[in-house]
């Protein structure tokens, strides 16, 4: 992957495959710390203690449908290289958490990519699902709550065009307000 932003789509289609029906994505962004930390977080049918300790082995799927699962590895080893950490934890029935801390000036961590057209992906793409995105940058925030949108349309789905207009604008503004408040 060239783009953290891609990371996270491939990640949240994890939790999609798993059952979640609410994920969470979060960036946080600290520039006194020198971070960039990415957490996903799902309902989903969480992993075994096994499957746990099997998932950042890119020889390891859970699909039949072919051999390798690259997505946490990948995202694993782009945290790490940057000298970051990376961290999962699940219960089996519950869901899961996976977080990457990358070190924002290190020269191998790769841009954020356009994250809110994943957002926007996501949603359009399973608009039964809610998705809760918060981005925050040092102590400025931004959050989209499709839980909440949904109470606003009484009714009216998430992939209907409008909708997404508006929820492409509402992102777009939010990324602004969190840029040109530096």
């Amino acid at each position: 992957m060239q783009e953290i932003s891609l990371n996270i789509l491939d990640l949240a289609q994890n939790s999609i495959s798993a059952g979640a029906i609410v994920i969470k994505i979060t960036i946080g962004e600290n520039t006194a710390l020198d971070t960039l930390t990415v957490s996903i977080t799902d309902n989903g049918k969480g992993m075994s203690p096994l499957q746990l300790q099997s998932v950042i082995d890119p020889f390891y799927t859970t699909r039949a449908t072919r051999k390798v699962g690259l997505g946490i590895p990948f995202f694993k080893m782009a945290a790490e290289l940057t000298g970051g950490r990376f961290e999962i934890a699940s219960t089996y029935g519950v869901g899961t958490e996976l977080s990457g801390v990358f070190i924002r000036s290190h020269i191998d961590r790769m841009p954020l990519g356009d994250i809110n057209a994943t957002i926007i992906t996501l949603i359009q793409c399973n608009p039964q699902l809610d998705f809760i995105y918060r981005h925050s940058f040092d102590e400025r925030d931004f959050t989209l709550d499709t839980r909440e949108v949904r109470k606003i349309l009484e009714g009216v789905s998430l992939d209907e065009y409008e909708v997404i207009v508006f929820l492409k604008e509402y992102l777009s503004d939010g990324e602004k307000e969190l840029i040109n408040a530096n």
